[in-house]
């Protein structure tokens, strides 16, 4: 399935209240809910030093909690977020809350890396 045009997603209408800018980027994640041991395997469409957007069918309820593990360069980070954004057969936006271990100076690095 081709994706839209980034100007026409729900994610790129949507105000943008975010702290750092995004990146069109294309990430394997793995999303967890709070209170679930089922995963979510997913790619991001956009990552950012504080969150990411995620493509779903169903997507998740906004103010739901995730544990997120994304891959960056075949080594992976894991991440807790929220859910801020819902668009109903489109996506989730997920701002990240805490950082496991190295994960920040990880996706810090990464994103400096892309963007160079």
């Amino acid at each position: 399935m081709n994706s839209p045009d980034a100007l026409s997603t729900p994610a790129a209408i949507e105000h943008d209240r975010r702290r750092y800018p995004r990146r069109t980027v294309q990430v394997q994640v793995e999303l967890r809910q709070e209170g679930s041991d089922i995963p979510l395997r997913l790619e991001t469409s956009d990552l950012s030093r504080g969150g990411c957007y995620v493509q779903l069918m169903m997507p998740l309820p906004v103010g739901g909690r995730v544990q997120a593990k994304l891959w960056l360069d075949g080594q992976a980070i894991v991440v807790r977020g929220r859910i801020v954004t819902r668009h109903p057969q489109y996506g989730n936006g997920i701002m990240f809350m805490d950082y496991e271990g190295q994960a920040e100076v990880l996706l810090n690095h990464y994103i400096d890396a892309i963007v160079s």
